[in-house]
């Protein structure tokens, strides 16, 4: 019987079989869980739906994470469908090009907003949207990355809104804990996905990490999959609040 055994629960951010929350979809899946998969746009939609049907997930849906109702709405039809929602992955993050390209100092405020909307505040309205439907022992799984807490070239505007990320996957587990519900996020070391592409530079990203990481190479999106599975599961009941890194030790490295 497999981990996930009859739990139920939506993943927002697959975009293609490369992404980490294709990953995390691909281990939950292998221990029985059922799926829920969300796209934003037609162009997303047609990737995601083929990679749902591999993994055997019944449900694929719009969620647009800068519009509340269209939270509200998926939230809903994902606790309808299921009868409750076990689990969440929030895999979302959005910055404008440039601002992966220029100093933070250059930021102007809409795209700060945006950025901070969109990579952070999601999380928030999803949890209060899911909130009513999450049963006892849910759990809450965000993605973030080491230059939330280290500048990292060329992370920019990013780095402040997975800051922000991470300080609201502590408050929401004061929020959510006495619900029985936990949330937790995963460092994932640096990973050639989609969003990766817009990082310049982000080759020597990844050749820093291993060269200086303990394990001296890079992690993959099964070992980030697997991470989750476990905050997910009820091996991680114990556990809610936390940065939780997938990195091959690359944080705890000084110089």
């Amino acid at each position: 019987m497999g981990l996930m055994e009859g739990k139920k629960g939506v993943i927002l951010g697959v975009a293609n079989n490369r992404s980490i929350a294709y990953g995390i979809a691909r281990s939950l899946s292998r221990e029985g869980a059922r799926l829920a998969l969300t796209y934003a746009g037609e162009a997303v939609e047609r990737r995601v739906r083929p990679l749902a049907a591999e993994l055997g997930a019944p449900l694929v849906l719009s969620c647009d994470v800068g519009d509340d109702a269209a939270i509200a709405a998926a939230m809903r039809e994902v606790g309808d469908t299921f009868g409750g929602i076990d689990f969440l992955v929030h895999s979302v993050a959005y910055a404008e090009k440039e601002d992966l390209k220029q100093p933070l100092l250059m930021t102007t405020r809409g795209n700060f907003r945006r950025s901070l909307d969109i990579s952070a505040y999601s999380l928030v309205g999803l949890c209060r949207e899911a909130a009513p439907y999450f049963k006892p022992g849910a759990g809450v799984v965000a993605l973030t990355f080491y230059g939330a807490e280290k500048v990292m070239p060329n992370y920019n505007v990013m780095g402040v809104a997975k800051a922000a990320l991470e300080a609201a996957v502590r408050y929401l587990a004061q929020d959510l804990g006495p619900r029985g519900v936990r949330i937790n996020a995963v460092s994932a070391g640096p990973i050639k996905t989609l969003a990766a592409s817009g990082i310049s530079d982000f080759r020597d990203i990844q050749n820093t990490a291993a060269a200086r990481a303990p394990m001296r190479r890079n992690v993959d999106i099964d070992e980030v999959g697997d991470a989750a599975l476990y905050l997910l599961s009820d091996l991680a009941r114990g556990v809610t609040g936390e940065v939780h890194y997938v990195d091959a030790g690359y944080n705890v490295i000084g110089m």
